[in-house]
């Protein structure tokens, strides 16, 4: 088992990696992607611009909690599982800025979100087992995706 130290930084590493990743392909004003994304029709519901990143600060330091929290719990299969599922579940996460924004494609953005829930879903019962903190961190988070989802589909809808 890798120390503690290591294993902060390395669930610390990899949710900075994601939202590096995800900052990439953001609507900036005056890009292209930014020009793109103002044109969609979009739900009445969708927030400021400045609402997202507060929010996803709080859910990814949220997320490398809940990592940690399962980290350190007793070594067993149920530890080794929602590792692997947080793992996924980040991956995921990491590839929807890219699909939306990135490649413009919200069906398939979409498509990302529904599997990041299931992903999330899966975390959370098997985190459950080892550190029910750990699950319990992920209620925001999966309500934000759940909240995103609506508004992604909104997006297909009303643009199609």
């Amino acid at each position: 088992m890798m120390n503690k130290k290591l294993a902060a930084t390395t669930i610390f590493g990899a949710v900075v990696a994601a939202a590096v990743l995800g900052s990439r392909f953001t609507p900036a004003v005056g890009t292209e992607t930014g020009n793109w994304y103002r044109r969609q029709r979009k739900s009445r519901l969708n927030p400021p611009d400045a609402v997202f990143a507060p929010v996803w600060t709080t859910l990814y330091a949220l997320m490398a909690i809940a990592a940690y929290r399962v980290w350190r719990a007793h070594e067993g299969e149920s530890r080794s599982s929602a590792l692997r599922l947080w793992a996924a579940q980040l991956g995921l996460n990491a590839a929807w800025s890219p699909l939306f924004f990135g490649a413009k494609k919200p069906a398939i953005a979409f498509v990302d979100l529904l599997a990041l829930l299931g992903a999330q879903a899966a975390f959370v019962r098997k985190s459950n087992r080892v550190d029910r903190a750990a699950a319990w961190l992920f209620a925001p988070y999966i309500a934000w995706v759940m909240f995103a989802a609506h508004l992604n589909l909104e997006i297909i809808r009303r643009n199609a």
